[in-house]
């Protein structure tokens, strides 16, 4: 049985190939781009598969013989669904590396239908989300009558063309927290304050990650807020980009910045990857009163996301056989951060 990468051209996809080749594997790769995909298989010495997501038929003729998929092709949020349904369908697992909250909200749809069809529906296993979701649960086993939830990173990197093109997919969306169980929109930067992630107090913005919908379904925990380190100079131009919403749902606007992005952003080099450290951290309050935080580092998010992509994968591969739809840390455990390449042991405390 093959396994398959999809936006393997991409720069996650290329990368978690090129690592997946050190460690003896070979996936497929596979994309709507023809010029992109053959050439890197061949130089990678790997097959090749050419499709687009517009036909179900098409998708379903080329996962003939797929076990399991990793999706790598965003933005996620139109990818992630016409892939699920077909893997349903093919008997594939299906994963993917989304930060977005409407991919992994649609995936919670999907639970009994990927039980009935025996495989996993696991979005999310890079960066976004595997260390603030394992950091979630870490803090739900600590305070297992938590009601509050805060999660933040502080990190210093370049973004990649598929990172900034699910930015530009997501302008005129503003920003999402959990409250008393559901998702909420609010304004850009809504919630700002002090946090110490483990390099110093710094200020910090919430931001519309993933973990409002994940970390929910990891914890069960009702009011979850996300925040990122940033300087008061981005807080105060969100909070003027919150006065240009209408504006921000062009979808011409959106487009032509798409394609700004795939002609000038590059994301940065493997060199330079090695080199960088992202602080995890984050807080949960009980109904009693009592607070746990976490803080741990691990290697710039990139690099956590091939490592810890391929360690998942590589599951599968060896047989597992759970099914239904999961987030990370309920799939792998709360420690399976801990476990990847550079990843420091994280530190809870109670007060």
């Amino acid at each position: 049985m093959d396994w398959l990468i999809y936006g393997a051209n991409g720069y996650a996809g290329q990368l978690i190939a090129e690592q997946a080749i050190k460690l003896g594997l070979s996936p497929v790769l596979a994309g709507r781009n023809t010029q992109a995909i053959i050439p890197l298989a061949q130089a990678l010495q790997l097959k090749s598969r050419v499709f687009s997501l517009d036909s179900e038929t098409d998708i379903l003729q080329n996962l003939l013989g797929v076990q399991v998929v990793l999706n790598c092709a965003g933005p996620f949020v139109r990818t992630a669904t016409p892939m699920m349904e077909a893997c349903m369908r093919a008997g594939a697992h299906y994963f993917d590396i989304t930060g977005e909250i409407s991919v992994f909200e649609e995936a919670q749809r999907f639970n009994v239908r990927a039980q009935e069809a025996g495989v996993v529906i696991c979005p999310g296993i890079g960066f976004d989300v595997i260390p603030t979701d394992c950091a979630a649960l870490l803090l739900k086993q600590a305070l297992p009558n938590a009601i509050e939830l805060a999660l933040g990173f502080e990190a210093d990197t370049e973004l990649s063309p598929g990172t900034a093109k699910t930015v530009v997919e997501n302008l005129g969306k503003g920003g999402q927290v959990r409250k008393n169980g559901h998702i909420i929109r609010v304004p850009f930067a809504h919630a700002v304050r002090s946090i110490d992630f483990g390099n110093g107090l710094k200020t910090a913005m919430s931001i519309p990650w993933g973990d409002v919908s994940s970390a929910f379904h990891t914890t069960q925990i009702p009011n979850i807020t996300v925040y990122i380190a940033s300087s008061y100079m981005a807080v105060w131009i969100l909070k003027a980009i919150n006065l240009a919403g209408p504006l921000l749902h062009s979808q011409f606007l959106k487009d032509s910045l798409i394609r700004r992005i795939e002609k000038k952003v590059k994301g940065p080099d493997w060199t330079t990857l090695q080199t960088l450290r992202t602080y995890i951290w984050g807080e949960a309050r009980d109904t009693e009163g009592k607070t746990a935080v976490v803080r741990f580092t691990t290697p710039n998010g990139y690099v956590l996301t091939v490592h810890g992509a391929l360690t998942i994968v590589n599951s599968f591969l060896q047989g597992r056989k759970e099914s239904g739809t999961w987030t990370p840390a309920k799939l792998m455990g709360a420690n399976f951060v801990s476990t990847l390449p550079g990843v420091t042991t994280p530190l809870v405390t109670i007060t």
